[in-house]
């Protein structure tokens, strides 16, 4: 039976996260058949509203008010109930990301729902979805099955494919008017702690560093490879208490999740606690001069060194080839 899937889409710096388009990647196959109608929410965001519609929604509902200039758990809720009031549709999807992780439980909740989180894989059996998810910090994975109610779930950035951009594809925007009130959080300023570039949590290429580095400086060697690879530089939780970086850039059990196509492991020991964040990157390339490092456990390829004379060789030789 073909259903209705409603998509919550993310803006960031003016533009969708790419979770956005793999979300609607997904509503495509869980639809069968049926409509996938994309939801845009700010102010001011309606110029972008058709690239939800080249990347496969069918439509496009846009909620725009001043209110919603930055994003607020009770405006944003607001926002998301009226639409689905609206459009009664028989799945929501959104991005696992900070924000869909604060938004989600609270839509759940006020529509007396169940919410499959962090999902990482999807199979439609029948009318019935199956969501997996990592569950014990990633040692172990979880089939979900919705069987009643509307299909809720949050997608976890880098696991699903979105599909091809098509400028040619075409669908309505539709503005829908929404009363914003009672707002129990203004947001005056952002003020961003992170370092510029990609964003780590949907980056396809990251390189991390831990303890090994010795200092913040060091973390100089990272940037350069980073660069080079156009990707995004993480660290582990030790880097991070040792003041090497900003918590910003943790990846972990207590930070960030990621699952790029590449992750380069530098000076990183191994603890569990990291690992939980960054098993499921599809190829795990570990530098470190213990050749006992449990790092080396979980690696695809391992290098047994000094980074500090990895690092830089590697980085000479990536310029050769991409630059």
């Amino acid at each position: 039976m073909s259903k209705k899937v409603l998509v919550i889409s993310e803006i960031r710096d003016g533009e969708f996260r790419n979770v956005s388009f793999e979300a609607i990647a997904a509503a495509k196959q869980i639809s069968n058949g049926g409509e996938v109608v994309g939801v845009v929410i700010g102010n001011h965001v309606g110029d972008l509203s058709k690239q939800l519609i080249y990347f496969g929604a069918d439509r496009v509902l846009l909620v725009e008010s001043d209110k919603l200039e930055k994003y607020t758990p009770s405006g944003f809720a607001q926002a998301v109930q009226t639409v689905v009031e609206q459009e009664d549709p028989d799945g929501i999807l959104i991005g696992h990301t900070a924000i869909g992780r604060d938004l989600a439980p609270k839509l759940a909740a006020r529509m007396n729902s169940g919410l499959v989180s962090d999902a990482i894989a999807f199979e439609v059996v029948g009318d019935e979805v199956l969501f997996t998810r990592p569950i014990y910090s990633g040692k172990a994975f979880e089939k979900v099955v919705v069987k009643d109610g509307i299909v809720f779930a949050t997608i976890r950035p880098n696991n699903i494919a979105s599909l091809e951009k098509d400028e040619t594809r075409s669908g309505n925007v539709q503005t829908v008017d929404v009363e914003i009130k009672d707002l129990q959080t203004v947001i005056k300023e952002v003020v961003k702690n992170t370092t510029s570039g990609v964003d780590l949590s949907e980056a396809s290429v990251i390189v991390a560093g831990g303890r090994g580095l010795k200092n913040g400086d060091n973390f100089k060697l990272l940037e350069d490879l980073a660069t080079v690879l156009g990707g995004a530089v993480g660290a582990s939780r030790g880097a991070c208490d040792a003041d090497y970086c900003d918590y910003a850039l943790q990846i972990g059990q207590t930070g960030k999740v990621v699952t790029p196509d590449l992750y380069i492991a530098v000076g990183i020991s191994g603890a569990i606690q990291h690992v939980a964040g960054m098993s499921n990157s599809k190829v795990i390339v570990a530098i470190n001069k213990d050749p006992e490092a449990e790092i080396f456990q979980i690696a695809d390829y391992g290098i047994v060194g000094d980074l500090f004379d990895v690092v830089p060789k590697l980085t000479e030789e990536f310029k050769k080839v991409l630059v």
